[in-house]
């Protein structure tokens, strides 16, 4: 069988399983503009995002649209958690945490949930929510949109995370879905010599 081969100008090229798999692309969420999924469609995208491994069957993962209404109020969230840890922020720092949650038509914060009365250990529980989330821009992309996981300092801190739930949850991304402005453009993948090896026992 031939090795699978594509060309760059067809990314997230869905006439197939495997083509969408090879050519995915995320897009810049500063860059995605409408249409984003309307609401059939993204729960379409978050029905999907939960199918997936999940040992001890615990969904140790949680999805939380915010409406685009809500986007001054995440603006606050974010603003207001940066001054209070960083005081010495600039009011450029401040204003691109501002402009971050006004991007793209269509926001998923995305919550490693896990549980901790269970057996499962953590680092697994962690996998499964890594792998919603990559499941989540899959999906979107299948339908014809395009998404951008970011993390970053907003992600990472106690006082945001806390606007959508309470440890041990940690963000693991806000996940910005619409429709590119401009054509998307590869990036550089790793080489696979260099990450693929066999055992030799």
């Amino acid at each position: 069988m031939r090795a699978f081969r594509y060309s760059a100008a067809m990314l997230n090229d869905s006439s197939t399983p495997l083509s969408l798999l090879a050519t995915r692309r995320s897009g810049k969420p500063r860059d995605l503009v409408a249409p984003g999924p309307d609401a059939a469609q993204l729960d379409t995208i978050l029905q999907i995002a939960a199918r997936v491994p999940d040992h001890g069957k615990l969904a140790p993962w949680r999805f939380v649209i915010v409406a685009p209404e809500q986007r001054a109020a995440l603006a606050r969230v974010i603003t207001d958690a940066c001054r209070a840890e960083r005081p010495n922020a600039s009011a450029k720092e401040l204003e691109s945490l501002e402009q971050f949650a006004h991007q793209a038509p269509t926001l998923v914060v995305v919550l490693s949930s896990p549980r901790v009365d269970s057996p499962i250990p953590l680092w697994e529980q962690q996998l499964s929510a890594g792998a919603a989330a990559m499941n989540l821009l899959q999906a979107t992309h299948a339908l014809g949109f395009a998404g951008g996981w970011l993390t970053g300092w907003a992600s990472a801190s106690d006082a945001v995370r806390d606007a959508f739930g309470a440890a041990p949850e940690r963000i693991v991304g806000f996940f910005f879905l619409g429709t590119p402005a401009k054509q998307l453009e590869e990036r550089p993948r790793p080489d696979t010599s260099k990450i693929i090896s066999h055992w030799k026992g």
